[in-house]
């Protein structure tokens, strides 16, 4: 049985939807086995200045609908040096806290493999991103908020396309993977979407022109992931300008509208599932992994392998939206 009797709970790195849920669940959770809770505020930074406070239940009371994080996020530099590293654990231990909860993405997950390895010390991490980039789990927290969200506003997006013959390109998060937009494009029924993982391997503006690209429409709408690989909504409407004059070229960028905004019932389901899990892995002995989800069963997913290995796309949904999109 697990030595487990206070932990701590923090979020890092980039907001997403979902996490107040998480930190709900992650708190009852533990208060409900015994265990007591203390949040931590802005992350590793707030670890580091001793933002740190006793959670009770209501604590999280009336959470579950909000968007952001109630333990606010911050970047902690300090934390990417052992000498940082080494004060937030003399924190923890000056608090008294066993174990430490997680709440990020990449980032988020790799600080706390460093910090768990150095101290011999148990963390669990959840997947709390919009880019849905962590490989192991099928959905991260925040991926169905932020998809919903592009979905509205490219249908929104598409009333002045279609008033003007005009071609769109929206730009929409996720640096490293094409989750965002290629999905999205789908359930906005875009023409295109233009992610890092294909434009390694091919030009895809040029496949999207030289197949009869806007042959029979009106207007088009393309998903442009914001990648430096992609050269983003902005690089690609002006090789669009120079290359293809004829087309009547406009670009939304959605940003931050992506992170914000009330999680959506799956979401909350995900989130709470996941933050029950992580107590549940606590008592259980484990440590140093990340609550997953795979074909909808909790999985548990070394920090390792979350981290290091790059989560696929499906090909069936590239496929989905090349012939849906004709």
């Amino acid at each position: 049985m697990s030595t487990v009797k206070c932990i701590g709970i923090l979020t890092s790195g980039g907001d997403a939807p979902g996490m107040n849920a998480a930190i709900r669940a992650v708190t009852r959770s533990a208060i409900y086995n015994g265990i007591k809770v203390k949040g931590i505020y802005r992350g590793y930074k707030g670890l580091l200045l001793d933002e740190i406070e006793d959670f009770r239940t209501q604590n999280v009371s009336n959470i579950i609908q909000r968007g952001g994080t109630i333990l606010k996020t911050a970047r902690c530099t300090e934390f990417r040096t052992p000498e940082g590293r080494k004060q937030c654990y003399d924190k923890l231990m000056e608090h008294g806290i066993d174990a430490l909860i997680t709440i990020g993405g990449d980032g988020t997950l790799t600080g706390a493999r460093i910090f768990a390895q150095e101290f011999n010390y148990p963390i669990v991490g959840l997947p709390g991103t919009i880019d849905n980039d962590l490989y192991g789990t099928d959905r991260t927290i925040g991926y169905d908020t932020a998809l919903n969200t592009i979905m509205e506003c490219v249908d929104k997006i598409r009333d002045t396309a279609t008033s003007h013959d005009r071609l769109f390109f929206v730009e929409v998060m996720g640096r490293d993977a094409g989750f965002l937009a290629l999905n999205g494009a789908i359930a906005a029924g875009a023409e295109a979407a233009i992610i890092p993982e294909i434009s390694l391997e091919k030009d895809q503006l040029a496949e999207m022109i030289e197949t009869g690209f806007r042959k029979s429409k009106n207007s088009s709408i393309v998903l442009v992931a914001e990648s430096e690989v992609t050269g983003g909504a902005m690089g690609v409407a002006e090789r669009v300008k120079k290359e293809y004059p004829q087309f009547d070229v406009r670009v939304s960028i959605l940003g931050h509208l992506q992170r914000g905004g009330s999680p959506t019932a799956a979401d909350r389901i995900l989130a709470t599932r996941m933050g029950v899990a992580a107590i549940d892995a606590l008592l259980d002995d484990q440590r140093n992994v990340m609550i997953g989800i795979k074909n909808d069963e909790i999985v548990y997913v070394p920090f390792s392998k979350a981290i290091k290995n790059d989560k696929p796309l499906k090909p069936d949904l590239l496929n989905a939206l090349r012939i849906a999109s004709i």
